[in-house]
């Protein structure tokens, strides 16, 4: 008797067979009458590995699959020597000369049209993963990922990156669209342009939601007659003031525990919008206390800058006094009191100088008292825990202050994705490929794992909710809102 297992893959190997992967990748990529693993398989076999949670790169694929019934999760006489580095290696290859993201639009229109996806919302953002290695930048290939260094959201300055841009739907959280991008991108430049496209790809009637990276007067007009919901950076003049002097009694409770909203209208860019500025209960108490530890932490500096500037000497009094308001206006929460100028004379010997002596020159110094600037901390105070969201869904009577925060909020469906591409568990967690077309390739493979993790955890909730039924969590509570982690965990 031959014992193989299937334990959670069998989830995964049905969710992929109703998508109608294999067949959509075989008719893109082209199959050969002499190979054992078409393409198709050749990702399957990828997505299992990657939904596996095992910690097993690229050149273990053939160890991962020893054991388990690969002819019933791939494909008769597919056996786990098949699926060596050599193949992937060439089946990436493959996937990058036809193109990443061509390719996964292919995958999931079809997987949208199969497991009728309704979303209302769809949410945009992006995330850096980071690469060892040198990696060639000097003479990339032309229309190639670039693996450089830029600005490291995993906090690796030191290492080279490349970015995943991830368009998801608020129904479950599947992810629709997926851009890599190189690794010196800067989200603002291009967002405009990402969403732009993908409006047009899809025929978008529903409303974008983005991070406040998309917020500027030359991405709202790029956007036209695009809905959206984005928060608005408070960077911006106009937000920074609205924030600070907004009177509390403005705010009405939201249906939300915790939270107050405020309207406001703006036209910023020429694009006539709507203002929430959200307030949060919980997070006006941790900045406030922030800002009381911040105020104590400034005084030591200020102080510290203030004796230094007590010892440099000019040659004019008005020059000294000058320096008063230029050394306060650098600080946030303290001002001078008691400014005064000092004179000091100098003389050509050394000592005390004698009764009557005229001296050689004079100079002038500044001496003063570090007080906390009320004015500053209250109004510091005041714009604690507030954040502005901007719409320009305007004319909709549905669209309320209320409405856009709950849209808002569903802005956790690509961070939850980027968090399972970056589960340690996760087979792309450490990137072991040598080209950047290789590389961009995988990048795709991780998002069809997360599309077929999302789908079947879609798929388990709306099965529960149909039955009305629930199963136990981790705390042995019952949930119809399982993660399907845990669900593979039961298996």
């Amino acid at each position: 008797m031959d014992v193989q297992d299937l334990d959670h893959l069998g989830i995964i190997a049905g969710i992929v067979d109703q998508m109608g992967l294999e067949e959509r990748v075989n008719d893109c990529l082209g199959t050969h009458p002499q190979q054992i693993v078409s393409p198709g398989q050749g990702l399957k076999a990828m997505i299992l590995n990657g939904l596996g949670f095992v910690s097993a790169p690229l050149y273990l694929y053939e160890g991962f699959f020893r054991g388990k019934a690969t002819d019933h999760l791939l494909g008769e006489g597919i056996a786990p020597e098949h699926l060596n580095d050599d193949y992937l290696g060439r089946l990436l290859d493959k996937v990058w000369d036809y193109g990443p993201s061509a390719l996964y639009s292919r995958i999931v229109m079809d997987a949208y049209r199969t497991f009728a996806l309704a979303p209302r919302c769809y949410h945009y953002d992006s995330s850096s993963f980071s690469v060892h290695g040198e990696y060639d930048t000097e003479t990339p290939e032309v229309g190639c990922v670039e693996n450089t260094q830029g600005y490291s959201k995993d906090h690796r300055p030191d290492l080279k990156q490349f970015i995943v841009e991830l368009m998801c739907s608020n129904d479950g959280g599947v992810p629709l669209a997926l851009t890599v991008s190189s690794g010196n991108q800067s989200d603002k430049a291009v967002f405009g342009e990402r969403v732009t496209a993908f409006a047009q790809q899809w025929n978008l009637e529903g409303i974008l939601v983005a991070d406040r990276a998309l917020y500027s007067a030359a991405n709202l007009a790029q956007m036209g007659d695009l809905r959206w919901i984005t928060r608005v950076p408070l960077t911006l003049a106009e937000a920074q003031a609205l924030v600070s002097d907004l009177p509390a009694e403005t705010f009405e409770a939201s249906e939300r525990d915790g939270y107050r909203l405020a309207c406001v209208c703006s036209t910023y860019g020429g694009v006539k919008q709507l203002w929430v500025v959200v307030e949060n209960q919980a997070r006006v108490e941790s900045d406030r206390r922030q800002i009381e530890r911040q105020v104590e932490k400034h005084r030591q500096q200020v102080e510290t800058q203030l004796r230094r500037q007590g010892k440099i000497d000019v040659n004019c009094a008005e020059d000294a006094r000058h320096r008063a308001p230029a050394l306060a206006a650098r600080w946030r929460y303290h001002t001078l009191a008691e400014v005064q100028v000092v004179e000091h004379s100098h003389y050509e010997r050394a000592g005390r100088p004698k009764v009557g002596e005229t001296p050689s020159c004079i100079t002038y110094r500044l001496t003063a008292q570090v007080v906390v600037d009320d004015a500053a901390i209250a109004k510091a105070k005041r714009k604690a825990g507030r954040f502005i969201l901007a719409t320009n869904e305007i004319s909709d009577p549905t669209m309320t202050a209320e409405q856009v925060l709950s849209d808002y909020k569903g802005q956790y469906a690509p961070e939850r994705s980027f968090g399972l591409l970056k589960d340690p568990l996760f087979f792309t967690a450490i990137v072991f490929l040598k080209t950047p077309q290789r590389i961009a390739a995988l990048a795709m493979v991780m998002g069809l794992a997360v599309m077929v993790y999302t789908l079947a955890q879609r798929q388990i909730r709306q099965a529960l909710a149909d039955a009305n039924e629930t199963v136990l969590n981790q705390r042995k509570q019952p949930t119809r809102t399982p993660t399907l982690r845990w669900i593979f965990q039961s298996f």
